[in-house]
């Protein structure tokens, strides 16, 4: 029969191999991006993710067990999905808006997965690892605010001027 720490396990082997794909995918989208600030935001939370990354290795070894991933197809298509903007528009405001947008739905997802885990890591009497995962989850709502924050300050804006201007 499974237990919560299975459940656990599984879930924290999920967003493990999310977030290592991220790292991958940030740079490109970086790339991508015309607005800078939009450039700064996704390295600097590139930054942040590759000490997510360490902070879940420390919670695999909370488990006992070694850091592993697990294939998440949700961030999969949600990566892919940004790939598809990145090919299918030109360089300029519309893709960056597409850009934070897509990043956006990474962060949500990426919330979703970090707060079930809280959850349960303090149903199960885990405190350092909850602990651990809260730090995570503050730097994801952070920056899923400074992305909102973009696209209604600059990024929305520049976008649907340029299609009154077509």
């Amino acid at each position: 029969m499974k237990t919560i720490n299975d459940a656990c396990l599984s879930m924290l082997q999920d967003i493990y191999y999310a977030e290592r794909q991220i790292l991958k995918a940030l740079p490109k989208m970086a790339k991508a991006a015309e607005s800078p600030k939009l450039k700064d935001g996704f390295m600097k939370h590139r930054e942040e993710t590759e000490h997510q990354v360490e902070r879940l290795q420390q919670v695999f070894e909370h488990m006992g067990k070694r850091a592993r991933g697990q294939t998440c197809e949700a961030i999969n298509g949600i990566i892919e999905e940004g790939e598809e903007f990145v090919s299918e528009f030109e360089r300029g405001p519309v893709l960056d808006a597409a850009l934070a947008a897509n990043a956006q739905a990474v962060e949500h997802y990426e919330m979703a997965r970090y707060g079930t885990l809280i959850a349960w890591f303090k149903a199960c009497g885990m405190a350092e690892p909850a602990r651990l995962l809260e730090e995570t989850l503050a730097e994801e709502k952070k920056a899923d605010q400074l992305l909102n924050e973009m696209a209604h300050a600059e990024l929305n804006q520049k976008a649907a001027r340029t299609a009154k201007a077509a």
